[in-house]
Parts: C-alpha cells; sequence; structure tokens
C-alpha cells in the first residue's frame, strides 16, 4: 500500500498534471504501474522543475451542442499481456468534485495480485474537476448524456465495445449511473454506488414546492450572472473556511481526517474558470437525477436480475442522506448492501475499506480468486 500512502495522497501538493502524461511506478509487489493523464490544464503557472514531461499525448474531446469540452482524465495499467478488465469511476457530484477522490482506492485494486489484470479510469465531470466548465444550462440529463457519451464513444479511454466495463459511482453520480443503465443507454457488467444520494444540499433541507423551486430558480441565475454572480459564489462556495466547515460537518465523518492540502486542494477548483457555473445547478437541485425516494428506489429495481448492484452505505453520514441510503438496504435490485466508516465520501476518507470491499465485489461477479 505504499502507493496509496506517497503518490495517490489526495492532498499532495505535487500531484500535477499540467500537460498530458503518463507516469510509472512501481507497487508494493514490484509490478508496474502505470498512471495516465489526460488534460489540457493551462501550466503557465506551475514552475519549469515542477513540470512532468509529456510522453503521450491522450486527450478526449466531448462535444456538446456547440461547445468542445476538454475532459480530464486518469489511467491506471499495470504492465500486463493479459487483456485488461475496465472500472470506470465517477467522482461524486460536489461544488469541489475531483478525481483526487478515488485514486487511492483505483491504485488499491489495480496494483493487487489479482487473475483478473484491472484498468481503472477516473474522469472529471464536464464543469467540474479538471474538465472545462463551459457556460451550459447543466442538469441531470446534460451529465447523463455525458456518462453515455463518454463509455460508448470509440476513440474513448473507455470502449464499452471491447470489454466488459464495470462503474463505479459517488453521491449523485452514483444515481446517475443507475438511472442510465436502466435505460440501458449503459450496460456495465456490475455497478457499485458508494454513499449514493440525489437531493442537492438545498431541496433535501428545504423541500421542492412551487415557492421553493421560485427561489432556487432566481438563485441559480443569481449565481451565473457576471459580477454579482461571483460575489455570491465566494460567499457560499469558493472560500477555505466554508469549505473546511462543510468536510468537517458532514463530507467526513471525523474532522481530523481533514487537511489543510485537501482544503486548499478544493479551493484551488473554485477558481478555475467557469468555475460556479455547475454548482450553481448542484445547490439548487437542477442535478438531481428523481425528485422523490420511491423515483429513487425504482432507479435500482429497474435493474433487477439484469446488473449485479453493490450498496457502500456509510456510518456517519447526514441524517437525511443516511437515511435515502438505508431505504436501499434490501431494497430491489440491490444484490449486496454494506456499510462503512465514513459520511459522503468515504472513498477518500476511507480508501482501503472502500476499496476492499469494491475488490471483495469485483471477485464475486468476475469468478477470480487470488
Amino acid at each position: 500500500m505504499a502507493l496509496s500512502a506517497t503518490f495517490l495522497a489526495p492532498s499532495s501538493p505535487n500531484f500535477n498534471f499540467p500537460c498530458k502524461v503518463r507516469r510509472s511506478f512501481f507497487s508494493q509487489n514490484g509490478n508496474l504501474l502505470k498512471i495516465k493523464a489526460s488534460t489540457t490544464l493551462d501550466s503557465s503557472s506551475v514552475s519549469v522543475n515542477d513540470k512532468p514531461s509529456p510522453l503521450k499525448t491522450n486527450n478526449w474531446q466531448w462535444k456538446f451542442k456547440d461547445n468542445n469540452v476538454n475532459i480530464y482524465y486518469e489511467e491506471y495499467v499495470k504492465e500486463s499481456a493479459e487483456p485488461s478488465q475496465n472500472i470506470l469511476l465517477m467522482p461524486t457530484i460536489s461544488d469541489v468534485s475531483t478525481v483526487e477522490e478515488w485514486r487511492a482506492v483505483a491504485g488499491d485494486i489495480v496494483q493487487r495480485d489479482s487473475k483478473v489484470n484491472w484498468r481503472a479510469t477516473i474522469v472529471d465531470w464536464p464543469g467540474l474537476g479538471y474538465s472545462d466548465r463551459p457556460k451550459i444550462d447543466y442538469n441531470a440529463d446534460v451529465l447523463e448524456k455525458f456518462l453515455v457519451d463518454f463509455v460508448n464513444a470509440s476513440n474513448g479511454p473507455v470502449n464499452q465495445q471491447e470489454n466488459d466495463l464495470v462503474i463505479f459511482g459517488g453521491g449523485h453520480a452514483a444515481s446517475i449511473v443507475i438511472r442510465a443503465a436502466k435505460k440501458g443507454l449503459v450496460k456495465p457488467k456490475a455497478i457499485a454506488v458508494v454513499a449514493p444520494t440525489w437531493a442537492g444540499p438545498l431541496p433535501i433541507v428545504f423541500g421542492r414546492d412551487s415557492s421553493m423551486e421560485t427561489r432556487y430558480g432566481l438563485l441559480r441565475g443569481t449565481l451565473k450572472a457576471p459580477a454579482v454572480g461571483w460575489m455570491m459564489y465566494n460567499v457560499l462556495v469558493s472560500n477555505e473556511k466554508a469549505i473546511e466547515s462543510q468536510y468537517k460537518s458532514h463530507v467526513y465523518a471525523n474532522p481530523d481526517n481533514v487537511t489543510t492540502g485537501i482544503v486548499e486542494s478544493r479551493y484551488a477548483l473554485t477558481k478555475r474558470k467557469g468555475a460556479r457555473y455547475l454548482p450553481a445547478a448542484f445547490l439548487t437541485g437542477e442535478l438531481d437525477p428523481v425528485t422523490s425516494r420511491e423515483e429513487f428506489l425504482e432507479l435500482f429495481a429497474g435493474l433487477e436480475g439484469q446488473t449485479p448492484v453493490l450498496v457502500i452505505s456509510t456510518t456517519g453520514s447526514p441524517k437525511r442522506s443516511k437515511a435515502e441510503m438505508e431505504a436501499l438496504r434490501g431494497a430491489k435490485g440491490v444484490s449486496k448492501f454494506v456499510e462503512v466508516s465514513g459520511a459522503l465520501l468515504p472513498q477518500e476518507e476511507y480508501p482501503a475499506i472502500v476499496a476492499e470491499e469494491l475488490y471483495q465485489f469485483l471477485q464475486q461477479y468476475f469468478g477470480s480468486e487470488d
């Protein structure tokens, strides 16, 4: 696990991919593990000594209406002559969503001595993380379309036509994955959802009656407006005290695990061009894939007998989110339900525990034994 403790640490200030690169590292057992990152990030603010040499261009663009959106993704591949089995990891959708949350889990699973040659891809959603953030009307349908296009693209890093695909998703991403699978738009061999949610921060607290929807619309419009939008965004999201408070109160279960490095990393994401557009939709419920618990349960029920689904709940989730997770215990379409330490981001706070549950799930459905 030395790899997870050093290179994959999310708070590491040296984890920068200013251009398309491929890096190689050795796991503890001596197998070569390649981590490839593709992005078009601006490297002008990075010192010469911090810039890794680009070894391979590996860029993917998402075409949405009149936009060509540069999408950031990372690949974790162990050197092997055997065919690889794809895992796609989708970050939890939030104000500060990032591929960083899945790095340790991806590295853990790929570097294991397994009969299956795992290949993991983590991708930032459009509008979040290190992907481009165009000014578009983000909603659950837009993100679902991105997921479907990314999975099915013949020129993309994940090509479902070549290999069976497994998808892991956290939070809202989990529900969007399940919804796309229920519609048959993606056809993964298995799905694992971690701390799944479906209601945005404001709707889960204040509800969705007509008067509140009107207020959400006004807030959304204000956040997207020039000048005043940035001012409000800086108050609500883009300040280190707010980020630290959120992580300590409900994103992490143990406040002591919220490091300065994590807060600084997330804060930096809020300063990227176009950073406020998608959070404006997330906060006000525009990214909610369903509008009720009944619809949430129906998503999973739609996969009964078709796709194995693992649900990982957490012991320290906020009360309302925990209730929605608990509703999935024994629910139709849920193949396995487990509970682990953590709150809304257990894959980052307790990666070894989450990785073990996910790995055991993979072993069960891919018939491989170490």
